[in-house]
């Protein structure tokens, strides 16, 4: 079997996360409570065998270069992990262009073969597998591809293919999708190929320089592309509404995989020393080490140092690391960054509607929600900021000794009016 190097796009501002990404880069953002984005990448690598790994970054480079070196020592010193800066201190201006400012990495490499993916996706797949298929099929390039609802196909690349699997039409993100077979955003170059098409999109004017716009379309109508079928669990869950739905996805009573088992999800563990956990009512959650609970968790996922008060209540939530929920406080259908303190007798996410997952309520990292608050569903908090005290952007005035965080007429979830 030929030798692949894993090159793993590491490296955007993660847009689509909103008000997470503000403080960290997409990779490391908390997942399922102690997991990261990026250990789903990384821990394939290790149980695929695949030894030698490039991790391509850029914003916020030395938060995610940190959290990279402990990943390795912790969990696969035998692996060769190279960090990839842009260069001259630059940034990508594209995954295509990513690639490219490390053209010089990947001609030096004795691998021939390149195994490209990004970084915003829960699943597990043995990559040995689809070099396997890579090879028998002859194939210059191969692209992993799952099936989806079709009304969720227009969020991603469509492939139309042959018989035999080789792929005769590929469109990124279609208005009206012709097919659900979608990609995966996960590929196996031949390494000339990839450089040669690379050099030859570097010169182009009017490319945007991304590998699913502007390389795809172009290799498979000119190269030998065939569409590997990946049957496992796989979700993208670089958006708020992914992100949110995968996470409480895992409390069902048979959940869609496991973190752990014979194919464990590696991360880093906490350093800080595990404070004894006080258990509570908890139904249908996962609780990370560290949280200390003395009020009713439902249906949550909560992450390393979460402080759930006396009488308080938190139901279809995500709180990451640090978050402290006081006296006789309600927390429905949230998300809630590391370090946000709620104070007593608040509401958070009341009016919520399960069905309507888009609108959880959405607290920044460093929030602090003043007692008797009600923020309501589809609101978004910014990062370090407390609303009930701000005269930007709000409107404030007791309502019943309570002040009511309500949503932007827009929809815009940006912090609301209090009224």
């Amino acid at each position: 079997m030929s030798r692949m190097v894993a090159t793993i796009l590491a490296g955007g501002k993660g847009t689509r996360m909103d008000i997470f990404c503000q403080v960290r880069p997409k990779p490391v953002l908390p997942f399922a409570g102690k997991y990261r984005f990026i250990d789903f990448s990384l821990s394939n690598c290790v149980h695929s065998q695949v030894n030698d790994i490039a991790l391509l970054v850029d914003y916020q480079r030395s938060y995610l270069t940190s959290y990279l070196k402990q990943w390795k020592n912790e969990n696969s010193a035998k692996s060769a992990i190279n960090i990839l800066e842009p260069e001259n201190n630059g940034s990508y201006c594209g995954t295509a262009d990513a690639l490219y400012q490390k053209l010089d990495f990947l001609q030096k490499h004795s691998a021939d073969k390149v195994l490209v993916m990004p970084s915003d996706q829960a699943y597990k797949m043995d990559y040995r597998k689809m070099l396997a298929f890579h090879e028998k099929s002859k194939a210059d390039v191969t692209i992993g591809v799952v099936p989806v609802p079709i009304e969720e196909a227009h969020r991603f690349g469509t492939l139309t293919l042959e018989k035999d699997g080789r792929v005769i039409e590929y469109i990124e993100k279609p208005d009206v999708p012709k097919s659900n077979l979608v990609s995966m955003g996960i590929y196996i170059f031949n390494k000339d190929i990839l450089i040669q098409r690379l050099i030859e999109d570097a010169v182009e004017p009017a490319s945007i320089h991304d590998l699913a716009y502007s390389i795809t379309p172009g290799t498979v109508a000119r190269d030998s592309v065939y569409a590997y079928r990946f049957d496992g669990f796989w979700r993208d869950i670089g958006t708020i509404d992914a992100y949110y739905a995968t996470s409480l996805e895992l409390n069902s009573s048979r959940p869609p995989f496991s973190l752990d088992g014979t194919w464990p999800i590696l991360t880093c563990e906490n350093d800080e020393p595990v404070k004894k956990t006080a258990w509570g009512v908890v139904e249908n959650s996962i609780i990370s080490p560290g949280c200390v609970i003395k009020g009713r968790v439902e249906n949550s996922i909560l992450s390393p140092g979460v402080k759930v008060d006396e009488c308080a209540v938190v139901k279809n939530s995500i709180l990451m690391s640090n978050v402290s929920v006081g006296l006789h406080s309600v927390i429905d259908s949230c998300i809630a960054d590391e370090e946000a303190i709620i104070g007593e007798f608040c509401y958070v996410g009341f009016g919520s509607d399960r069905k309507r997952t888009a609108e959880c309520t959405l607290l920044g990292k460093g929030v602090t929600i003043s007692p008797h608050t009600a923020v309501a569903r589809g609101c978004k908090i910014m990062p370090f900021s407390n609303p009930a005290e701000s005269a930007r952007n709000v409107f404030i005035k007791n309502h019943r000794s309570m002040s009511v965080i309500q949503p932007e007429p827009d929809n815009s979830r940006e912090t609301g009016i209090i009224s």
